[in-house]
């Protein structure tokens, strides 16, 4: 028998199982392994060792498979991909647009993978550069007295052009052919569309002129007997055209750049703290929710989640825009991507992954960059107008120079044509609005104005209503003890004292306030016994031994006090919007006034100045709140608000919205929390407070991270420049067009002389696309 074990366990010493993927590893055979803590682990390959040595404990406590089975059931498939000229096309994984022919971009906005589209126009406008050098060597050498042809024979020089022309038109013009043919086939007309018909016109004549001129009369040669050829003005309309794609590529890649900058707040790894009390780095992915985390001075915080021990100061800029770091301590929030100031804490988190918000910040700047404005149906609606109409100007001028054209007018007739349809490529067109866009909402993602449509960034800029919820969006959202009266005799510790001891075990917020300012001051807590809630009315217990009373006015009179002391000072501060508690000690005859106590949410510091600001911006400021009437008053008449409608309720403000819409006022709504969303929903443009719920801020087109009215005047600054800024590009591209057309065409050829040549033509159309680029780029530096 023992024979039989000692063979059995000779056969199981050559086999151990990867920690990591799971597979059998055949021990002895050279592959990696690693002791930790005293056991051998072996590895299929170096890669899985890897993995394991940067973070031990999550593979052998379960948590690999636990975020195997959480990301199996959140995945839904590739990543999701879309044009960026044609937002409705949304695939899986990347590819072409079936309407423009444009390569899809990651929906996310940014992407691990290098950008295939630059890389591959990148290397095809090399080849189109090399080859319009010797080209135009070629044909204008002898304009510049380098009679380049005399020397190596005109039939050699049209040769070499052949050559050097064919794989540019051939092959690294192909995808602009591609695109071309499917603007025809979807009758979707566009830039390509032009580029394919003028490249295409201009080397199909000149290899027909140079493989086949015995088609011509012989009146359209030159004195050698050969036809001229315009296989140079094909390569650099290539060539130009390349320029152009790859400097709007790049302009892209830079508009990403503040999504990459968010997700660089992020720290790469988390200091992992286990059950046994170890520490060490380990990768970001690796952390899951409950896992707990040390933070130490300087450090970002890598995922959402709550103090567990320890306490230090944090700057939240990132959320809130404030550098003034916030204090921390046991149980508070604190959310990935802020910074650690002073202080070490151990953390455990709760949001990881695509569910912090940091990631959802992400997710909104993306979403923006990939929506249009409404302008933008403009510039789609002229184009497929444009094209046809060049097509036909471009038929027109062919047609007049062959026929009263000067010879040979053919030749005439083929350069008016090709450069009308060259020099009209709407590129520009194409790029005012997008490009302006995805500028704009980088730039309000770095000033906490998260964009979440180009809809709602155009509408806010001729906005003339606001409408606005009164707690967390004018006030701060956390009542705090404003006041404390006391009646003749009596301390304000023992006042706050008797209150706290009833409050002590309430989840009111009112409650909440009340030991808040007890905290601040060295008062000890008496233990209240036979406690009562009394719904509308306020609390009472036995606390010391006495009856202590603690609510409304009628509560304290119900219980035999005599308020008159300080009723007429509790009055006044009511009138003000705050809630006045009156606090009774004994019954009966033996009751007794001792105070009354002040809960008020305060107004935030920099609202009254934000109203003003709007004011002189000619905006009307509405208030719509649930609250009592005389609040909402109070809080109104100290910022100056316009118009007050007080106890509202959700459908209530809803239908406000849509009362001030059918006035004719273009309305947005400004809130932050649940019973906010059908109006922030329903309002032209939903301005939702960052620091609110998040249903709040799935209704609402932005997000002001900040949380107060300041963000509103950034948002609406941004607002006004980008559509200052699409429009300058609009105009850009219009005039340009309007200039350039007729120009190529040749009606200053009867004048002066002058006609376009195709390869000036595609200059121009290069040029014009570069000056959006970098009038929309002038947004990155915008002021707000």
């Amino acid at each position: 028998m023992q024979e039989v074990l000692d063979q059995a366990a000779q056969e199981n010493v050559g086999q151990a199982t990867d920690p990591v993927c799971g597979m059998s590893v055949t021990l002895g055979k050279g592959k990696p392994s690693l002791k930790y803590k005293g056991k051998d682990y072996h590895f299929c390959n170096p890669k899985c060792h890897d993995r394991f040595d940067a973070d031990p404990y999550f593979f052998l406590s379960g948590n690999n498979d636990r975020k195997k089975a959480q990301e199996a059931e959140r995945s839904s498939g590739e990543a999701l991909f879309t044009c960026p000229m044609d937002p409705e096309i949304v695939q899986e994984g990347p590819g072409t647009c079936p309407i423009c022919g444009m390569a899809l971009e990651p929906m996310s906005g940014v992407s691990d993978e290098p950008n295939h589209e630059l890389i591959d126009f990148t290397k095809r406008l090399w080849v189109s550069a090399l080859a319009a050098i010797p080209l135009l060597i070629l044909t204008m050498g002898p304009m510049v007295g380098v009679p380049i042809r005399d020397w190596i024979g005109e039939s050699v020089a049209i040769y070499l052009e052949v050559l050097l022309a064919t794989p540019v038109v051939l092959w690294a013009a192909l995808p602009f052919f591609q695109r071309g043919w499917t603007s025809l086939t979807k009758r979707h007309f566009n830039m390509w569309t032009l580029i394919m018909i003028g490249v295409g016109t201009a080397y199909a004549y000149s290899m027909v002129a140079a493989f086949l001129p015995f088609l011509f009369p012989d009146n359209l040669k030159s004195a050698s007997g050969h036809l001229p050829v315009y296989f140079e003005a094909s390569v650099v309309i290539v060539a130009l055209v390349f320029v152009g794609q790859v400097l709007e590529l790049r302009a892209r890649e830079r508009t990403g750049d503040a999504i990459r900058a968010l997700l660089d707040l992020a720290p790469k790894t988390a200091r992992r703290v286990t059950p046994e009390g170890d520490e060490y780095d380990a990768p970001l992915e690796n952390i899951l929710a409950g896992d707990r985390l040390r933070v130490r001075p300087g450090e970002a915080v890598p995922v959402d989640g709550r103090v567990f021990e320890g306490n230090s100061s944090v700057d939240e800029s990132l959320v809130t825009g404030e550098p003034v770091p916030v204090a921390k301590t046991d149980g508070d929030k604190v959310t990935g991507g802020t910074l650690n100031k002073s202080g070490s804490f151990v953390m455990q988190a709760e949001l990881v992954g695509a569910d912090t918000m940091l990631a959802k910040i992400v997710d909104m700047v993306a979403s923006a960059q990939r929506s249009r404005a409404p302008i933008q149906g403009l510039a789609d609606r002229v184009a497929g107008i444009f094209v046809p109409t060049v097509v036909a100007v471009a038929f027109l001028a062919f047609v007049v120079w062959l026929a009263v054209g000067p010879s040979p007018s053919f030749v005439h007739a083929v350069i008016a044509a090709v450069s009308v349809l060259i020099i009209a490529c709407p590129c520009a067109l194409g790029l005012a609005t997008p490009m302006s866009i995805m500028t704009a909402t980088g730039r309000g993602a770095q000033a906490g104005v998260l964009v979440k449509t180009a809809e709602a960034l155009e509408r806010l800029a001729s906005v003339d209503t606001i409408v606005v919820d009164k707690t967390g969006t004018l006030t701060e959202g956390r009542p705090i003890v404003s006041d404390v009266l006391t009646a003749d005799g009596v301390n304000e510790n023992t006042v706050l004292q008797l209150a706290g001891a009833l409050e002590k075990g309430s989840e009111h917020p009112l409650a909440e306030a009340i030991l808040d300012a007890i905290a601040h001051r060295d008062i000890d807590l008496p233990d209240a016994r036979e406690f009562q809630a009394m719904t509308g009315k306020g609390v009472t217990a036995s606390v010391m031994g006495e009856s202590v009373v603690f609510g409304n006015a009628a509560f304290a009179q119900e219980a035999g006090a005599d308020l008159s002391e300080l009723q007429e000072r509790a009055e006044e501060l009511a009138h003000l919007g705050k809630t006045a508690m009156y606090l009774v000690r004994g019954k009966g005859d033996k009751a007794a006034l001792l105070g009354v106590i002040a809960v008020a949410d305060p107004v935030k510091p920099n609202a009254k100045a934000a109203i003003g600001a709007l004011h002189k911006d000619n905006i009307r400021i509405v208030m719509a709140t649930g609250d009592a009437p005389r609040t909402a008053e109070a809080v109104a008449k100290t910022l100056g608000i316009d118009d007050v409608r007080a106890g509202v309720l959700p459908e209530g403000k809803q239908k406000l919205i849509e009362e001030l819409k059918a006035a004719g006022h273009i309305v947005a709504m400004a809130g932050d929390g649940v019973n906010d969303a059908p109006a922030l929903a329903a309002a032209d443009v939903g301005l939702a407070m960052g620091t609110g719920a998040d249903v709040a801020v799935e209704s609402a087109g932005l997000t002001l991270l900040k949380g107060d009215l300041e963000g509103i005047l950034r948002a609406r600054n941004l607002a006004r420049e980008t559509v200052r800024n699409i429009r300058q590009n609009l105009f850009f591209a219009f005039i340009y067009n309007s200039v350039g057309v007729p120009i190529a065409a040749g009606v200053l050829y009867p004048i002066f002389g002058i006609l376009l040549s195709p390869m000036l033509a595609a200059a121009a159309m290069s040029l014009s696309s570069v000056s959006v680029i970098s009038n929309a780029l002038r947004l990155r530096t915008l002021k707000l």
